[in-house]
């Protein structure tokens, strides 16, 4: 455990918060106690992945060649990790594989979720992979505390519901999950008492 107590602390059960953080290029999972990374890990699947594979569904399903903004906005748009409570439908255009020539069609939110199940796959089983190896006197605190969603990936729609059902934790998004990493390292560096109790390996 990297946290250090300061003598004459009082000596307290451990505590665990998971955090899971879906970035754009990976995704970074850790799990804290006492000011100290007790577990972390870093999958190279995470936002970027899942425009990569919409992008890849759309030239072999449609074979259309689409760009990294056009895919981003599919996802941000219709994009889900479960089932939506009303189907979506969203304009796509893009340039015809075998033709050549501009085509536009319609994609609905089921093709998506199914373009985005292998990188969500692979985001369900490190999160599953870090619940199997936190210390068994910690979780307790993850199945109180639940986990915690952070990064631009937290914002697809259902993705914490994914997650709930997956593992069986109760999962929140956090409250600015596109800036939360920021803020977070911004508050620890103006708290002189925080940083005395982290050390670094």
């Amino acid at each position: 455990m990297a946290a250090a107590i300061g003598a004459g602390m009082p000596i307290t059960e451990p505590s665990g918060n998971m955090i899971v953080d879906i970035g754009g290029g990976t995704t970074d999972i850790a799990v804290l106690s006492l000011a100290g990374t007790v577990y972390s890990k870093s999958v190279r699947v995470a936002g970027n992945a899942m425009d990569e594979a919409i992008t890849l569904w759309a030239r072999r399903e449609h074979n259309l060649l689409i760009g990294e903004r056009t895919a981003e906005r599919i996802k941000m748009e219709i994009g889900s990790a479960a089932p939506l409570a009303k189907p979506r439908k969203i304009e796509v255009k893009g340039r015809h594989q075998l033709e050549g020539r501009p085509t536009t069609i319609i994609m609905n939110d089921s093709e998506i979720r199914e373009a985005l199940a292998e990188p969500i796959r692979v985001i369900i089983q490190a999160v599953r992979d870090a619940l199997e190896r936190i210390p068994p006197e910690l979780s307790a605190d993850i199945c109180d505390r639940g986990i915690v969603l952070s990064g631009g990936g937290a914002l697809l729609a259902k993705m914490d519901e994914r997650l709930r059902i997956e593992t069986g934790l109760p999962v929140q998004v956090a409250e600015d999950p596109l800036s939360s990493v920021v803020l977070g390292a911004g508050k620890m560096l103006s708290d002189f008492t925080l940083l005395r109790k982290i050390s670094i390996d």
